[in-house]
């Protein structure tokens, strides 16, 4: 569970974004706060991330970040896009310019969550996807293979297939603590789901998934 606070001094901003973390099962908020100055320093230590407004009363918000020690990660919430460059350099995990959606909102937590994680235990194998206002729970062992739509990504697990909206790359990083690999520039393939490979073709249940040359050796070697 990540454990956050926001920092932001208006309320409908506050209200929404209080809104997208009630609905995120793995997100749970600490409190709100309009200063950073009102912030107990034991409160900041038990955070994970720090939803970070920058127009605020007595202390700019990357001005804040800049003087905490052991920030917590932050995901920049502002209606200035110009700050951008500013954050980034501060270490800012991401930058979300209002009105923002809670599709956008869920892509920055997930990564927040993904950096937080240790993938290599069992517990920590849910992954969560959003589609269709829905957000659906699955595991990495539960996914066949990836497939890249033009703007997104459309995820085959045993008993249904869910379109997202990613990049492939965003899931090769995902998922290489688990046996996937890139297969194709339009496939990502989970290894222990191959039911076999006839020349340069991948068979997983009724599939059959090209095999890219540029990515043939890399595949051949580790399924070997």
């Amino acid at each position: 569970m990540i454990q956050c606070l926001i920092l932001e001094d208006e309320k409908s901003a506050q209200e929404v974004l209080q809104s997208y973390i009630d609905k995120t099962p793995f997100v749970n908020c600490l409190g709100i706060y309009e200063s950073g100055l009102d912030i107990p320093v034991s409160q900041l230590q038990k955070t994970d991330v720090l939803f970070l407004d920058i127009q605020l009363p007595e202390l700019n918000g990357l001005s804040y970040l800049k003087i905490i020690t052991n920030p917590p990660k932050v995901i920049v919430t502002t209606a200035f896009p110009g700050y951008a460059l500013e954050a980034f350099e501060e270490a800012a995990l991401d930058y979300l310019v209002k009105p923002f959606s809670y599709e956008r909102f869920f892509k920055a937590v997930t990564r927040a969550r993904d950096q937080l994680t240790n993938f290599n235990t069992e517990a920590n194998k849910q992954l969560f996807l959003y589609a269709d206002k829905t957000i659906y729970k699955t595991t990495a062992d539960d996914i066949l293979y990836l497939k890249a739509e033009v703007d997104y990504v459309k995820v085959i697990l045993k008993d249904k297939e869910i379109l997202i909206l990613d990049s492939l790359r965003n899931w090769e990083e995902k998922l290489k603590a688990f046996n996937f690999i890139r297969t194709h520039r339009s496939y990502i393939v989970n290894l222990d789901k191959i039911d076999k490979v006839s020349r340069n073709q991948i068979h997983i249940k009724s599939e059959v998934i090209p095999i890219g040359a540029t990515y043939k050796t890399n595949f051949f070697n580790s399924f070997k």
